[in-house]
């Protein structure tokens, strides 16, 4: 009964933030904080959920300016956790069919997020191009998440390198984001499903725009990314156990 419950509740409050959204960014239309607004609200749906999150900032990446964040991606419920990590000025780059998802897509697009077709590998670079266009021009920082799919419980998969060609070409540092498993830890029937914790790591800079440079930054960020996840799965788990002793006693 709880699953159904909040499944409901979810799913309203999904598409009343969704459509709210629309004929808010109707009256300003691609603007730069439309994404940042928006995100604002449906991180507040983890709450429905049964969760907390608990989004981690080092001094070195408040106000930074234009970046490209990159974040390791999950499952589904990515749109309501890491919705409470996004920062002012902030975009995100989804495929192209987002667009056509009744109400969710018409507020994707509105909100100013970058649409790309991932299936035409020949227009990558005419991309790359116009998103490091976008990053200078308009002083906006991107999301992405360079595995191109969610793990879905398989680990952090390998990088591409769209994201660090981008961040070469427009001459902006990556920021890596790190949040916790919640593959199989938010549970619809659970009344508490615990914690999870978003953490962004310090700056990447990339030495000069070429593939060699790309790669090297990918391989990093994928280093740096994949201890810190082990770390922070390891420190929820152990405070779940403290939790649980707690309890018993």
């Amino acid at each position: 009964m709880l699953t159904i419950i909040r499944f409901i509740l979810m799913s309203i409050a999904f598409l009343f933030i969704c459509t709210v959204s629309c004929f808010y960014c109707l009256l300003r239309p691609f603007h730069r904080d439309n994404v940042h607004h928006t995100s604002r609200y449906l991180g507040k749906i983890t709450k429905l959920l049964g969760f907390d999150v608990e989004v981690r900032i080092p001094e070195s990446v408040k106000n930074i300016g234009p970046v490209i964040y990159v974040a390791n991606h999950q499952n589904s419920y990515d749109v309501f956790t890491m919705a409470n990590a996004v920062q002012p000025s902030t975009v995100s780059v989804g495929k192209k069919s987002l667009k056509w998802i009744p109400i969710f897509g018409q507020m994707y697009w509105l909100t100013g997020n970058i649409l790309i077709d991932r299936k035409n590998t020949s227009k990558a670079m005419g991309f790359i191009n116009l998103t490091a266009k976008k990053i200078i021009d308009k002083k906006l920082s991107i999301w992405m998440f360079p595995e191109g799919t969610r793990s879905r419980g398989r680990g952090l998969l390998p990088f591409k390198t769209g994201a660090f060609r981008t961040a070469a070409l427009a001459n902006v540092p990556i920021v890596p984001i790190c949040a916790s498993n919640q593959v199989g830890t938010i549970k619809l029937g659970r009344w508490n499903n615990g914690k999870i914790i978003i953490e962004f790591l310090d700056p990447i800079y990339i030495s000069d725009n070429t593939p060699a440079s790309a790669r090297a930054a990918a391989d990093q960020a994928y280093r740096l990314m994949k201890v810190k996840i082990e770390q922070l799965d390891e420190e929820i788990e152990n405070s779940a156990k403290i939790n649980n002793q707690k309890g018993d006693k």
